[in-house]
């Protein structure tokens, strides 16, 4: 038979309000009575039962998450820390992948509304603010994630993305390379605020930067290495090719370096890599990635304590956190 909260307050001598209370972490008991009731909770492994408290508080506990690939390694990171911020609270997540595709993002949306969670995050692939007609009008509060709108009003948390440009260049330029090409992501937020960070480090040093040098890509969350690869081919068979390339994420810049290295090129001595994202395994690489990280783990935990803040007071104005990006230099680059 299932422990009941009722059992927990019975074996202590409280009330079951007190021991629910407890559970909450409520401030009107003491701190020794709370990790009374907590520790015999782990003792006899109790669960609370989320369904009932949810129908009596008119709440899921439950989260949505819709991003791009559910495989890519910054949105899998997001996740675990997002979740290990809900957690916290008895929340739990409900996941979606939208394949970069804006009408699959739309259609996983109202499932992932219909299930009743109590907040939404979406790192959104739309390139319009049409696909956002009428989410500000819903009652379940959202947050946008890494992929701003700047002129929708809505809540976001992300990286300041024109300093991720700013920096990578900047990089490259101190570790006097005169060439520097970027193989570009989607026409998103994202993207063009790196794009625009690189080319004003660019102009700023008096450093051309051809048309031929900008690789513009769709999809490089779901194509990854693949979009690098084929980015850095055409950027080989160029005259004068790159001595600096700068990629829109880490997964880009790998698929880059397999592309320099299969020509026959040294890195950095030929051409030096920097990417986004500072993903897990960066360091391990058969040549260390050079990096800006976006600080993936803290992206995840502001956006859950924001979640959680929103379900409190779903009526607080609109809420725009950015967290500044960092050079992390490796072998791919060094002098």
């Amino acid at each position: 038979m299932a422990v009941r909260l009722k059992d927990i307050a019975r074996d202590l001598g409280i009330s079951v309000i007190t021991a629910s209370k407890a559970l909450r972490g409520a401030k009107d008991i003491s701190e020794d009575t709370r990790q009374r009731v907590l520790k015999r909770m782990q003792e006899l492994n109790y669960r609370p039962n989320m369904m009932a408290r949810g129908l009596a508080k008119g709440r899921s506990f439950l989260v949505g998450l819709v991003v791009p690939d559910l495989l890519h390694p910054f949105f899998a990171e997001f996740a675990k820390s997002l979740n290990g911020v809900l957690r916290q609270q008895n929340y739990g997540i409900f996941l979606a992948s939208s394949e970069e595709d804006p009408e699959i993002e739309r259609q996983e949306i109202r499932q992932v509304l219909a299930r009743g969670v109590d907040a939404l995050l979406i790192a959104s692939c739309q390139q319009t603010l049409e696909g956002f007609y009428g989410m500000e009008d819903q009652r379940t509060p959202f947050i946008l994630v890494d992929r701003d709108f700047p002129h929708l009003r809505a809540n976001f948390v992300g990286t300041d993305d024109v300093m991720v440009g700013r920096l990578a260049a900047t990089h490259l330029v101190e570790a006097g390379r005169k060439r520097i090409a970027h193989i570009a992501g989607p026409e998103l937020s994202t993207g063009a605020d790196r794009l625009f960070g690189y080319r004003d480090v660019m102009r700023r040093n008096g450093l051309d930067v051809p048309e031929s040098y900008v690789i513009h890509n769709s999809k490089v969350e779901e194509l990854g290495e693949a979009a690098g690869y084929q980015g850095m081919q055409k950027l080989l068979a160029l005259d004068p090719r790159p001595d600096g390339v700068f990629c829109y994420n880490d997964l880009m810049a790998i698929g880059a370096m397999h592309a320099a290295l299969e020509a026959g090129l040294a890195i950095p001595q030929d051409i030096a890599f920097i990417g986004c994202g500072n993903v897990r395994y960066s360091e391990y690489l058969r040549i260390p990635l050079s990096s800006i990280d976006q600080s993936t783990a803290r992206l995840g935990e502001q956006a859950g304590m924001l979640a959680l803040e929103l379900i409190q007071n779903r009526d607080a104005a609109p809420s725009k956190k950015l967290l500044e990006p960092a050079v992390i230099v490796r072998a791919s680059s060094r002098v």
